[in-house]
């Protein structure tokens, strides 16, 4: 019978985090990850000769634990990215761009050229029209976030009367761009959450993009010093519910039929994930009423290999008003070993779930066109990768929902970027949810 201090469900950095902490206190930890490769969300694999990731990831410089995690285990954020001083949106309907400076002190002068420039795109006007909006969103999540949640992104720009200019080319990229929901349905309060923690240090804030696969660059090393701990990972292993003996958690259930025991189980899955597993032992219980009220969105990405690169760097870029939610060309930093490659986050993701694969392409090669882009010519490879539940809905209403870390059932606690902590669907939210779980577990 195999047996454990803790078991965590799930190997994306939530889980990681948390096996790493405990294994550095001595605690035996067995890692269950569903697939084949280990990372969750940010994992990378071949898929049928094609090297793809998760999604299109990038770093952000005012993360806090995330590299100190990394640190941890001998990795320094700087040797594994690629750091971008500036971001592009592109204009639909013309091969124009905008470009904006985001790192107040690694690049001054282009942050400065941002918002005095760009003139023929956004008229001061325009960019006056947004002081209201930035300065009363940045009060309203510090005073009443819960208000704020009530608000789609575009009614609070209208009530602050954004024009529409402002509205394309500056907030649609910085929501639709992030998390590919369009303005109508991203929380107000997720978004000016989102960027509230660089504020106190905006003096990182700058965006990195990964020098290699995620699963190479940042879930390996961390599972390898949690094998170094003694700690056990396992994959392609698919866990259906949990063993409970008088409403405590004594372990986990295997799609095989086979058991394995554990003081502590951590279910540091997706919110999907984390339904299905919880579902048959406490839909009806009060506890976690919330977590099942908590709905979940899609994400879909299309990753392309071309025989050149599309773009002239490797570069976070925006295509407000088309599929492009957000992409960048790779070749020089991700995916090295292709002489051409682009990443593409689409959006609405649910309007390509269960659409065609050709049919996408096409689709996403149209929206190129009207963006200045030729993503026909040359194209040699392409793969769409879709998640149907990949993260918590950050439309309004549901921010209430989230649930703690920490559950009213004896040996079971959460972890996963859903969970409550202050840095919602991004890979710090992801971590720090890893070290909350693993504060929890030490301290029972």
């Amino acid at each position: 019978m195999e047996k454990f201090d803790v078991i965590i469900v799930g190997s994306g950095l939530a889980g990681l985090t948390t096996a790493l902490e405990l294994s550095e206190d001595g605690k035996t930890v067995a890692v269950l990850e569903k697939h084949k490769v280990i990372g969750g969300r940010t994992s990378s694999w071949d898929e049928d000769g094609m090297i793809v990731e998760s999604g299109f990831h990038r770093h952000i410089g005012y993360y806090e634990e995330l590299p100190k995690i990394l640190k941890k285990v001998g990795v320094e954020v700087d040797d594994i990215v690629q750091w971008e001083e500036q971001i592009d949106v592109r204009i639909k309907g013309s091969k124009n761009k905008a470009s904006f400076g985001i790192s107040p002190v690694f690049g001054p002068i282009d942050t400065i050229k941002g918002i005095i420039g760009n003139n023929d795109i956004l008229s001061p006007k325009d960019k006056f029209s947004l002081i209201a909006f930035f300065t009363n969103g940045f009060l309203e999540i510090v005073k009443n976030p819960e208000k704020l949640d009530k608000y789609n992104v575009r009614e609070f720009a209208e009530k602050y009367e954004v024009s529409e200019n402002a509205l394309h080319y500056v907030v649609i990229p910085l929501s639709a761009g992030i998390f590919f929901l369009p303005p109508e349905r991203y929380s107000a309060k997720v978004f000016f959450g989102l960027f509230l923690p660089g504020i106190p240090r905006f003096y990182k804030l700058r965006i990195g993009a990964y020098l290699g696969g995620m699963t190479e660059v940042l879930a390996k090393p961390l599972a390898k010093h949690i094998v170094k701990n003694n700690g056990i990972i396992k994959t392609d292993i698919n866990v259906k519910g949990l063993i409970l003996d008088e409403d405590m958690v004594k372990g986990v259930k295997l799609e095989d039929g086979s058991e394995i025991f554990a003081k502590h189980v951590v279910v540091a899955t997706n919110l999907g994930g984390a339904k299905e597993i919880l579902r048959g032992h406490f839909l009806n219980h009060p506890s976690f009423e919330n977590l099942f009220a908590l709905p979940t969105m899609p994400a879909v990405t299309i990753q392309m290999e071309f025989e050149k690169p599309i773009l002239p760097v490797d570069r976070t870029t925006f295509g407000p008003l088309t599929s492009l939610a957000s992409f960048a060309e790779q070749s020089r930093s991700t995916f090295t070993h292709v002489p051409g490659r682009l990443s593409v986050i689409l959006t609405p993701p649910e309007k390509f779930l269960d659409m065609n694969h050709d049919e996408i392409l096409k689709h996403v090669q149209k929206d190129g066109r009207e963006l200045g882009l030729d993503l026909e010519s040359g194209l040699m490879n392409y793969r769409v990768v879709s998640h149907p539940e990949d993260f918590h809905s950050l439309e309004p209403g549901n921010d209430h929902l989230r649930p703690d870390q920490k559950t009213p059932i004896e040996g079971l606690v959460l972890a996963g970027d859903y969970t409550r902590q202050p840095y919602f669907a991004t890979m710090e939210g992801a971590v720090r949810s890893g070290l909350y779980a693993a504060k929890i577990v030490l301290e029972e």
